[in-house]
Parts: structure tokens; sequence; C-alpha cells
């Protein structure tokens, strides 16, 4: 069994210099913005994988790595937050790939958690889009830090000071250009990088591969104004001047607090600015920070063990057929066979093995630190929001679930298939994908389902046919939002509900809720009972 000790300085600096080398980001974006072909991108050239996977739904190519769901594979978008853990320039990358489709779930909210900084794709020919915006002010909540990568720049695209200035006028957030790309559409040839002074362009060298060839932005080197034409080589060297005069310097400490976003260009699909993004990537990205634990901020340096569980994913390998646990380490160093603390359930258990998790493939490992992201075999006593810890002086807060949008009724077309149905429901319910109701008079034995996202319900649908053999269908119910109502007993006896259009149910943790048909009837309510709190979340006790 392994138990923690106090450690020597040589240990504390092992320690330390193994968290340095973590990187934890997210990658967010409106759909179709090239986010999953730049996580591909990414990884090739970081060597995680030899080919990329296209993401558009066609026979004849191969699935995007982090899309490993068939009904991902099947429509061509992300669905599921995915963990790809990979090595590059000395650094051990945890990227996070979040849903980019409008109709994500909690699961998108959740897995921001566990990143330290956060990658913001836009297409150049859109600039920012609604689900963009939606998700860098989740973002800004959580005060993650924000690099930006314009991508599709070998499409026709809007003027890059046009796009600089809708970053600032719509997000409120300054944007750094640290590199300018060189035409576009059919034009786009590569970008000058601002801080070596280089225009490093790119040509297709056959069979899918890119040459980049790298040239001194002055006149005074011969190869420059040889290789792109001297009116355009004097064009490129005035224009670089006049952005750089224009331009505010890349300043660390607003990057770190939110308030000034460095912006590349770039093709992903081309694999054009893809190197120079990555390479910048690990150096401008963070490290592990603080988290805030039941006693204040927690040192990722700190010796003791912690982590929290911000997703859980079932069947993510058919040969298994379990459920994963997924943690991110905020604090010390993990070991086999160590004994930690588990708050809610008040004992400690035996963690014997944590895995390196590439999409759905996963590799035991032995050790792992702060700002890692790993998965454990999740045996039924681990729930999102669940904290584990080497002592008890540390818990994170609990995670709530979020306002859902969208309510249905969810039916099993074929009954003699209960059971499979049962644990269906109950292990999507575990995984947050939705949120599952049941009506507190008893008339309605089916469960009722509330999701953020519309799309949500065709995952259930999907997942329970693909993974337990279960035809079923969600029927919309004509709810509009959910309040968990906070109060005694007594009080809530006094509530004078809606006669129509309202139903009173409980959560998976016995709370209730009640399920409103208009706004309206909820202002009502509200305003007739002012001793009973109405949360849009439900807070875990």
């Amino acid at each position: 069994m392994s138990t923690v000790s106090p450690l020597d300085s040589a240990e504390l600096r092992i320690l330390r210099d193994a968290i340095q080398r973590r990187r934890t980001f997210a990658i967010i974006s409106h759909p179709d913005a090239g986010k999953t072909t730049l996580t591909e991108k990414l990884l090739l050239y970081a060597g995680a994988v030899e080919t990329a996977g296209a993401v558009r739904p066609k026979k004849n190519r191969g699935h995007a790595t982090s899309d490993w769901m068939q009904m991902e594979q099947s429509r061509g978008i992300s669905i599921t937050s995915t963990v790809l853990q990979f090595e590059h320039e000395g650094r051990l990358l945890n990227l996070l790939d979040t849903p980019g489709h409008q109709d994500f779930s909690e699961d998108t909210y959740r897995t921001l958690t566990a990143a330290d900084s956060a990658v913001m794709v836009l297409d150049a020919a859109k600039g920012i889009e609604p689900q963009t915006r939606k998700l860098f002010e989740v973002c800004r909540l959580r005060h993650i830090p924000i690099l930006t990568f314009i991508n599709k720049m070998d499409q026709p695209s809007r003027d890059p000071l046009e796009l600089l200035d809708e970053i600032e006028r719509i997000l409120d957030i300054a944007p750094c250009p640290m590199n300018w790309p060189v035409g576009d559409g059919p034009q786009f040839q590569g970008v000058v990088d601002f801080a070596s002074r280089r225009l490093i362009r790119y040509s297709r060298a056959g069979g899918g591969q890119v040459r980049a060839s790298s040239f001194e932005l002055s006149m005074d080197d011969p190869s420059f104004p040889a290789e792109v034409g001297e009116d355009r080589a004097q064009h490129l060297v005035d224009a670089v001047a006049l952005l750089e005069a224009a331009s505010a310097p890349f300043d660390a400490e607003r990057f770190l607090a939110g308030r000034q976003t460095p912006v590349f260009f770039g093709s992903a699909l081309n694999n054009f600015g893809v190197d120079v993004f990555l390479h910048a990537l690990g150096h401008l990205a963070p490290g592990p920070r603080p988290r805030h634990g039941s006693a204040g901020p927690v040192d990722p340096a700190n010796p003791e063990f912690s982590a929290y569980v911000f997703k859980i994913q079932g069947n993510m390998d058919p040969s298994h057929r379990d459920s994963m646990a997924i943690l991110r380490i905020c604090s010390g160093r993990f070991e086999r066979d160590m004994l930690v603390h588990h708050p809610r359930l008040g004992r400690k258990i035996r963690m014997t093995r944590l895995h390196r998790l590439f999409a759905r493939d996963r590799e035991t490992v032995d050790e792992a630190f702060a700002g890692d992201v790993v998965g454990v075999v999740n045996p039924g006593v681990f729930v999102i929001g669940d904290t584990l810890s080497s002592t008890p002086d540390i818990e994170y807060a609990r995670m709530p679930s979020f306002q859902p949008e969208h309510f249905g009724v969810l039916r099993a077309t074929d009954i003699s298939k209960s059971k499979q149905f049962r644990k269906g429901v109950e292990q999507l319910a575990d995984e947050g994908v939705v949120q599952v109701y049941h009506a507190v008079d008893g008339v309605r034995r089916e469960p009722i389902l509330g999701a953020v996202g519309r799309l949500q319900f065709d995952v259930v649908e999907s997942r329970l046919a693909q993974e337990y053999g279960v035809s079923a269908r969600v029927d919309s119910l004509p709810y509009v939002c959910a309040r968990w109502p906070v109060a005694t007993p007594e009080q809530l006896a006094g509530v004078r509900w809606p006669i129509s259009g309202f139903s009173l149910v409980r959560d998976r943790d016995d709370r209730l809720v009640g399920l409103f048909a208009s706004k309206w009837e909820l202002q009502l309510v509200i305003r007739d009972h002012p001793e009973v709190l109405f949360s849009e979340t439900s807070e875990p006790a």
C-alpha cells in the first residue's frame, strides 16, 4: 500500500518539474469552424497519430480520433467531450475536445472546469458565431486564458483587421496578433511570424504532405524578394511594420487574466500554420493553476494528492463494457495502490490503477501528476463532482446540475427489455448525458428527461440501441424550464402550483423539481411565494 509521507527537497523538485511540464487545455468553437480538424492536426504534428482522420462522414475517409462514438462518426460531429494526452517538445499536453454542436450538453460546461486554458477556433469567413460567444462566456466566468486560432484561411476570408476588431468589440477582449496571413483562399501562402520576423511559406509536397520554407522578412535577404516577388516582399515588410506599430505587444499577465488573447492565422485542413500554433501553444498556455478547495486555494505543487471527477463515460470499449470516471488531478502525485479519502462516501478507497486516455483507448499508468486528466474504472462508487484526496483536509465543491431547456418522456418500445432499459437509463444519468426525473404522484412510470440541448435526446436513443440493445423514443413535453424549490416542508405544502402545464417531479437525488410550461407561470408562483427560493441549478447536498 502506498502512503503519503513528507517529501525531501529533491523529491519536491521532481514533483514541481513534473507538474510544470503539464499543459491542460480545451478547444472550443461554433459548429463547422474546424475544431475537430485542428485537434487532429495538432495530434499529427505532435506525432501522436500517423494520419489525421477526416471529420466529414464519408465512407472512404477515416474517422477523427476524438470522435469515437458511432453517432459521432455517422453524423460527422463531436457529441461527447474527449480526453487526448500526448507529448510535444518536452511538455505533456492534456487536450480536452469539447462538443461543438449547437445542442451541446452539460458535459461541455463540466469539461471546461478541468481546463487551465482554452483554444478558441474561429472561421475566417464567419468570425464570432453564437456558439463561440456562448462558450467564450463560460471560459470568462471561470477566468480561463484563451488563445485564438483563426481557421480556414485557405477559403475566401474576411479582412484580418476586421476579424480582430470583431473579437475586441463582441467579446471585449484585446486581440494580439502573433502572426499575419499572406493572402487568403487559393492565394493563401503562409504566415508572417512577428516574434522571429520571418515569413513561413507553405507548399504542397505531394501525398498530402506540406513543405514549409522560412525567409527573413528583410529586403536585405535576397532569397526573400526572390521567393515572393520584389513588390509583394516590400508590401509585406511595410505592412508588418505598420501592424507592429499599431498593435499592443503580447502581455503575459493580461493573457493569464483573460484580458488579452494571442491570435494565430492558418488552415487546419491544409496544415498551414498548425506547426507554428502548436509550438506557441506549448509555450504560452499556462501550467496547472491552483484550485479552490473547501479550506482555500490548493497549490498544484502541494505534495498531497487531490483530484475531482468531472466526467463519467460508460462503454468506451465494447470489449470491457465498463464505466470510466475521468479525473482532473489538482495537486500532488498519484501512485499505484494509493489509499485516498472519498468525502461523499465518508470512507477510504484504494486506487489500484489509473489510465492514460487517448479518446477511447486506455493505457495503465503507475503515476500521474497535478494537471493530468486520467481515468479510473468506476465500480459504482464515483459520481460527477466527487473529490478524491490523500488527506481529508482537501475537498472541492460539487458540481450543480444546469438548467435544462428541453424536456421529453422516454418510452421503451419493447417491454421485454425493461431490465436493459433501466440499466441504460441509469448509466446515462450517471454520465450526466441528461437529467432524469420521476413524477411525484407516480402516475407516469416512464422517466422524464431534461437536457441543455435537444441533440442529447438523439444521443439517448442511439446509445440505448447500440450499447444496450433497447429500442426507445423520446416524446417531447411542453415544459420550458425547471426549478428546484428550496424551503421547509411546511412552506412547500402551502405552495399553489399551476393547475395545468406543470409537473412536480423528483430528480435522481430525490430532490423536488418543478417543471413549468411557461416563464409567466413560474413568475406568478415566485411572486405569490416569496418565502420559497426557486433555484435554477441543483446544488448537491
